[in-house]
This record gives C-alpha cells, structure tokens and sequence, in this order.
C-alpha cells in the first residue's frame, strides 16, 4: 500500500532580481520544515500550468521542493522579455535566492525541456555552486546554428510559429489587453500561419516588431557574431561548466544536433570529472514527443519507444536522487548512452557517441542524368561512380519543395514535426531521388550522418538539402533525418562567400543523425533539392539577404557525381 503524502504548495512568491526586477515562483514541497534538494524550473510557458503536472508531484512526493518560476517578462514576472540573454544573470539570481530559503538545503538540480533547458544550460554557465545537476530536454547548443538557423538557413517554420503561436500572444496580452485589436490581429495572423510564412521580406512583420522584436534580431543577424550569438554560445564553454548534465532529445527534434552535441562537449571537455560523466538518451520522438507518445507525425514506433514505458521521469529522479543526495541508484550500472533503434523499435545502450565500432560507409550517388523525382533512373550503392552525367533541375523560389514532417516545432496545425511519407514530395521535378536495391540483410545505420554534394548552380547564392528516407516494401517512403547548407555560408558560419555561377563546388550537409535498421526488402533513398519550406527559408538566388528583399530568381541547379565528382551520403553503420 502507497504510503499518504502530504505537499505544502506557496504559490507567487517574489524572488528579487539584481536590478530590482521581480520575478515569482511557485513552490511544491513535502508537508514540514525540511530542508529538502529542490528542483527548479524557469520557464516562459507558465508557471501555473506547470505545477500540476505529474513529473512535479512525482519529485516533491519523493522528498524535493520543485520550484516553478516565470521567466523574466513572462506572465506573472515583471520586466520585458528578451528572448536568451537575460536567463544566466536572473538563473544565478534565483539559485542566490534559493539557498537563502529554510526548507531547500543547497542542493539544486534542474529540468525541463526546450526553452526550459536553454535557462538550465545559461544558469549552469553562471557558475552557480549549488546547481549540481541538470535534465535538459530537447533543446539546443549554438542558439545560431541549430536554433535560428541551420546550416546558414533562417529556421522559419520554427520562429515564426513559436514566436507568433507562444511568444507574442502573452506580450501583446499583458500589453493592450485581451481580445484588444492588437490581440486579435496576432490571431488572425496565426490561423494564417500559411500566409504568413509566405510573406517577403522575412522582416516585413509590424506586430513583432513591437511586440517581439528579438524576431527581427535573428533575422538582422544570420551570420554568427559574437556580440547576439557568441555570448550565449554553450557549445564555447564547455570547459568552464562544471555540472553533470542527463541530455535527453529525439530523432525528430528540431535540437537533436545540439542535444547530442552538448553530451559529446561535455563528456570530452568538461570542466570537472563530475561534469564529464553526462548521459544521452534519444527516442524516435519529435519535440513533445516523448511525454505526448505515439504517432511521431504519421507514424507509430510502438509502446516501447515512450517515456512512460521507460519510466523516463523516474530515470530523471534518479540522475538527482544521484547528484543531490548521493545515493547509488540504477544509472550507475548503466552504459551512458542510450539510443532507440527506428526498424526493430528497441532499446540500445552503448558506451559513447558515435557508437564503438562505427563503419562509415560511403553510398554513392548514380543515374543515366536524370534522378528527377521517383520515377527518374537515380541509384544509390555502394560502387564509386564512373563517368556519368550530371542531373539537374531547376529551383523556383516561388514555387518550393513544400516540407513534410522533420524537426518541426511550435504549433499543432502549422508545424508538427516527426516521420512522414515523402512520396507526395518525391514525384516533383525538383527533387531528385537516389534509391537503393531492396536491402538484402538488415543494416542498422545509428550515428552522425553527412551528404557529400559536389554541385554547381547559376545563382550567386543558393541553397542545398538531403533527406534520408526508409523506404518499406510497400512504396511507403518513411523520413529519417535531413539538412540544409546555404551556399554562402558553405566554409562558416561567421563569414559570408558568395558563390561563382556554374562552378563544381563540394558542400558537406549535415544530417545530424538517426538510429533506424532498414530491413530486408527495404530501400535507403536519399533526396537532393534546394529547398524543404517553410521549415527553412527561401533562399532567393540573388546573392541578396532573404531578409531584406523580396526580389527572387529562378537558378538552375546541378548535381554532379562521377570518378572527379563523387556526391554521396556516408552512413554510419554498426553491428546489430
């Protein structure tokens, strides 16, 4: 029989930032004086939606006071919100107020996911003493590269449905009022969200420019800098970060890259041995995926690929129950990698990431010159291209290869993210598709996949993008993981160089990565385009900003792969 617990909830209690900002939490703790680890989350979604939430009475009934702040100008908390950098300075500030507390005992952890483990990784890097662990979900390293943009490209489907969606709504209320003008214009634009994505320039938003104006900073700053996006880098400060972090991400999350990344980081540069002994657990899940469960977009992974079925909140009660009470506990006997393998739809441990014991191998692109949508004659295998003729297609910006599924976030309608069928994307002119023979034994691909395009366009600038699809013995043609590389941006991210018209160029497309066995009588396919909108952006083929123009122009585009040229996607390839 369970034993009776009894919780004391303090709701709104005012934390007093240094500048005199006030910030205010709720609190949920075990009945008594303490003093207890607590457990802190600040978020921008809420705090009053957050307390009831099973995870929160789950840690305060095994002994944690769960703090639950509203970020600085968000909600019940005063100030303006500014999207990043205010979280480390008010993070220190709330952790400060925390220990001066009677019933915490100066052991801190924190969790959430999203924009709720960007202010766990800023607090950490505050440098705090009484943080000691953290959860971070789903959420990112770079907030440039891997939250903004991806590989060069503006992350349109992503900010402007989070921004509009979530962001601005709660501003714009707290501002002019509910249902004023203001509010119902912000409405209407998001039930239009198609519009919206569509309008040119990318900056040509009145309402956000008032009332979220960090939107059109992002877009005012698509190269990397160091005064907007150095100064929040985490992926840069791994040696100064000194707390153990449990990385928990998704196949199909927008953040996949910086969640593995953040593991990899901190496991090989971590400030401290503590720091260093980081774990990394990935689900076939898109970004709500892992509490929402199954169907991930249009598919099923089965009930083993949930977080209820891996008690994933009592994995992460552990991890404190670990770091804030020094109790030995089952992650200790636990390799600390922990991956979901897409195909057979099971669980895999392993020692580090990549994998021990990783073949990359190299699947080359063919075809007799025309790999134009599903019914061209393009191949993939693992034979080195001879001499071949080039395939090549003509991008419109007007007229984009339309996304379907990926990592998408932050609206239901617009922008639901995880694995869907491609065909519908296939049978156009302006994708060209690479597919293997039926596979004749199982191959488990689990690691960091990359295409190696070798292309010419007769744009000054332009755009690049692969997709890795699983396509089942039906036609189904399932997506796995896919990337972008904007010409311009081809060499780094901080420098611009734009491109010669009709030159033979190699662009390396980073696919983040994937763990899925395509099985026998399954097909790997790989599709080569210019443009996935509007998850990303359209690049407009003029050498101008995207966000500054609305001029476009049509570019034709060539993708070469022969003995001098040879374009193909390396997959990691294990045992199992």
């Amino acid at each position: 029989m369970p034993e009776a617990v009894s919780l004391t909830v303090d709701r709104n209690l005012s934390v007093q930032m240094r500048d005199g900002t006030t910030l205010f939490a709720d609190v949920y703790r075990p009945a008594g004086p303490g003093p207890y680890p607590t457990l802190l989350t600040r978020t921008p979604y809420d705090k009053a939606l957050r307390g009831p939430a099973p995870f929160v009475v789950r840690a305060a009934t095994a002994g944690y006071a769960v703090v639950i702040q509203d970020v600085r100008g968000r909600f019940t908390s005063e100030g303006p919100f500014e999207t990043f950098v205010n979280e480390r300075q008010d993070g220190y500030d709330t952790l400060e107020w925390l220990v001066s507390q009677s019933w915490c005992d100066g052991n801190i952890g924190m969790f959430g996911g999203s924009y709720v483990g960007l202010t766990q990784w800023q607090a950490a890097l505050s440098g705090h003493e009484a943080l000691k662990a953290i959860v971070p979900v789903v959420t990112a390293s770079d907030y440039h590269d891997g939250w903004a943009y991806q590989g060069g490209a503006f992350e349109l489907q992503f900010n402007l449905s989070w921004t509009l969606s979530v962001l601005a709504t709660n501003t714009v209320i707290r501002e002019t009022g509910l249902y004023s003008d203001t509010h119902e214009s912000l409405i209407d634009a998001v039930d239009s969200m198609d519009a919206e994505f569509s309008r040119l320039p990318l900056n040509d938003h009145p309402n956000l420019k008032k009332y979220a104006p960090y939107y059109h900073r992002w877009i005012d700053h698509p190269t990397y800098d160091d005064d907007l996006w150095g100064s929040i880098d985490v992926s840069k400060s791994y040696d100064k970060l000194t707390v153990p972090a449990f990385n928990i991400g998704g196949w199909y999350d927008i953040f996949l890259g910086g969640t593995i990344e953040n593991f990899t980081g901190m496991r090989e540069n971590g400030a401290t041995p503590e720091s260093r002994q980081n774990r990394l657990m990935i689900g076939p899940w898109n970004h709500g995926g892992m509490a929402a469960g199954n169907p991930i977009g249009e598919f099923d992974f089965g009930v083993r690929s949930t977080g209820a079925y891996i008690d994933a909140e009592g994995m992460q009660i552990a991890w404190y129950d670990k770091w804030l009470r020094g109790e030995e506990t089952d992650l200790d006997s636990q390799p600390p990698v922990r991956v979901f393998t897409m195909g057979t739809n099971t669980w895999r441990h392993a020692d580090s990431w990549p994998l021990p014991g990783t073949d990359y191998q190299d699947w080359h692109f063919h075809s007799q010159g025309s790999a134009n949508s599903l019914n061209g004659n393009g191949t993939l295998s693992r034979q080195e291209p001879g001499s071949e003729s080039p395939d090549s297609f003509v991008y419109n910006p007007l007229n984009p290869v339309p996304t379907r599924g990926g990592g998408l976030c932050c609206n239901a309608v617009w922008s639901l993210g995880g694995a869907y069928d491609q065909r519908p994307v296939e049978v156009r002119e302006d994708v060209l598709v690479y597919s293997s023979e039926p596979m004749e034994q199982p191959l488990n691909v689990t690691g960091p996949i990359k295409v190696i395009l070798h292309a010419s366009s007769s744009a000054l600038d332009t755009d690049w993008t692969a997709k890795l699809v699983d396509v089942h013995p039906c036609g189904y043609a399932r997506s796995l993981t896919d990337g972008i590389i904007r010409a311009r941006y081809r060499n780094s991210m901080s420098d611009l160089e734009l491109i010669e018209p009709d030159e033979v160029i190699e662009y390396e497309i980073d696919l983040w990565a994937t763990s899925n066995v395509f099985q026998p009588g399954h097909r790997i396919r790989v599709e080569v385009s210019s443009s996935n909108f509007p998850r990303f952006d359209r690049n407009p083929n003029t050498g101008e900003l995207p966000g500054s123009s609305a001029d476009v122009a049509s570019a034709l585009q060539t993708v070469h792969h022969s003995s001098s040229y040879p374009s193909r996607i390396v997959l990691p390839v294990i045992d199992g």
